[in-house]
């Protein structure tokens, strides 16, 4: 290998304990640690890579999320805006387990309904709840279907 050659790899360095989430559509990097909770504010040591090259999707995104182990329904809801994402998880430095992404029936409580008269917005004691369809996500409560930008969606509170 030749000194330009490792000039144009990406190099992240490898992470002891924690999870890689790679195969994310390209720019959604950031919604992935939205989805997460991850806003820089709680000390977690987090790798992003945006818009790398890929053979399998042109561009894509990496995020490795150092001792963090990550729930099904948080890689239920990353399926929403990375249908491609693997997931591994790391345990001394070796991936113990690779899991792909499938898409949930229904997500509770990560997105909001972008309908202002629905209840879910209005300050109800209820969890916004979507049913996941093959090409969106519809409100459990008011039937309003979000087809495009589902990432926009994303309660990051």
């Amino acid at each position: 290998m030749t000194d330009s050659d490792t000039d144009t790899e990406l190099r992240v360095s490898k992470i002891h304990n924690g999870t890689v989430i790679d195969h994310i559509t390209g720019g959604q990097a950031l919604n992935v640690l939205a989805i997460l909770g991850i806003d820089g504010s709680g000390g977690e040591e987090v790798s992003v890579g945006m818009n790398v090259p890929s053979k399998r999707l042109g561009r894509k995104d990496i995020v490795k999320v150092e001792d963090r182990e990550l729930s099904q329904e948080e890689v239920d809801v990353i399926s929403l805006i990375a249908p491609h994402a693997t997931i591994n998880i790391v345990r001394e430095y070796d991936v113990s387990e690779k899991l792909r992404v499938s898409r949930p029936d229904r997500v509770v409580g990560v997105l909001s309904c972008p309908n202002a008269n629905c209840i879910s917005t209005g300050g109800e004691p209820v969890d916004p709840t979507f049913d996941v369809l093959d090409d969106g996500v519809r409100c459990a409560y008011c039937d309003t279907i979000a087809r495009e930008n589902v990432a926009e969606l994303i309660d990051a509170s």
